[in-house]
């Protein structure tokens, strides 16, 4: 018995096992990520390289946890999932930072300074692609922000560091669960979130989105066009 294999029998006592359960490890994913992918015959379980060396008791949280996704369960809990949970929300405190760019440095020591009183740890900072939906991610096993290349200008520094505040929250408050699904937005997180000092942000954010979207839109459109005729 693999250890899916032993992650779906205490999982689910009652259920018969159909599927072929794999275990996979990749360096493809960012530290301490994983999924799950099935088909009708199997299930293959991608763990990041990382979780070779960590305790079988917590990877066999994990694959409880993508195993409840799998088959839209939420209401079953174990203890395994309970040290998982506890991992992950710590891991990252510990994980060695090697990876920054000098405008997110500048951006995190700004709302570190004035939001968190200088007392959170610098992450690992890094740019995303140019992104209009997905602005900001934190990564509490890689111990990673990483944000939106649309606010690289420096006209953009203000929403920035919103961007950088939210996901700062992350590290800070990390995440709460109940019935097996992961709260990160609690009330609490509204509540702190909604501490920037700027009131009006969330409308100046969808106004320079709405223009940088407009004016990716006319870019593409040109291109053709510069190609026609010169």
């Amino acid at each position: 018995m693999n250890l899916a294999e032993r992650a779906f029998s205490e999982l689910f006592p009652d259920k018969k096992l159909t599927k072929q359960l794999i275990i996979k490890y990749s360096r493809a994913f960012n530290a301490y990520n994983a999924n799950v992918k099935y088909s009708a015959f199997s299930m293959t379980f991608s763990l990041s390289y990382d979780w070779k060396k960590v305790n079988d008791e917590i990877k066999l949280g994990l694959i409880q946890l993508l195993l409840l996704k799998a088959y839209g369960e939420r209401r079953r809990h174990t203890l395994n999932i309970d040290l998982y949970e506890k991992f992950i929300k710590s891991v990252g405190d510990y994980r060695e930072v090697t990876e920054s760019d000098p405008l997110l440095e500048r951006s995190f020591s700004r709302v570190n300074d004035k939001y968190f009183y200088g007392m959170l740890d610098k992450p690992n900072l890094r740019w995303g692609g140019n992104s209009f939906s997905k602005l900001g991610t934190y990564e509490y096993g890689a111990n990673m922000v990483t944000i939106s290349s649309v606010f690289k200008p420096e006209d953009a520094q203000e929403l920035l560091d919103y961007i950088m505040y939210h996901e700062l929250l992350h590290k800070k408050h990390k995440f709460s669960t109940k019935n097996g699904r992961s709260y990160h937005h609690t009330t609490h997180f509204r509540k702190k979130e909604k501490e920037f000092d700027n009131p009006r942000i969330e409308d100046e954010l969808k106004k320079f989105l709405t223009k940088k979207k407009v004016k990716a839109v006319f870019s593409q459109r040109k291109k053709p066009w510069l190609l026609r005729f010169f």
